[in-house]
């Protein structure tokens, strides 16, 4: 496998995704993080039943303050995925980083979803 940008995040997302399989014998739901350069998007994803439980991104309605590109608006999708999970009776879940960095807006959608109530 060559060393591009692209090959390298699917690398480290693998590695991601095999440590969690390890940690996550308790067969809690996933809690994946995609960001873009505009939008953020997370997933409550059950892996054993292959769905999606609950799910919240920058471009939904319910989301106000307009800008998923900055920390305050990922801080905002944070709270509105443990909303959505404590409706769909999820509290506790594996977070996946994916192939990002923990800082910045996946750091703050992790705190304000962990001061929201989700458990991980």
């Amino acid at each position: 496998m060559t060393s591009n940008p692209r090959n390298l995040a699917i690398r480290r997302r693998s590695r991601v995704r095999a440590k969690l399989r390890r940690v996550a014998k308790s067969e809690r739901p996933r809690l994946s993080v995609f960001r873009s350069g505009r939008h953020i998007y997370a997933q409550i994803i059950d892996d054993k039943q292959g769905c999606t439980l609950a799910a919240a991104s920058s471009k939904d309605k319910e989301f106000k303050s307009g800008k998923g590109w900055n920390v305050d608006g990922a801080s905002e999708v944070g709270k509105l995925i443990a909303t959505r999970a404590k409706d769909a009776g999820v509290s506790d879940v594996v977070f996946d980083r994916g192939a990002y960095l923990f800082h910045g807006r996946v750091k703050a959608l992790a705190e304000a979803a962990r001061e929201s109530g989700l458990n991980f």
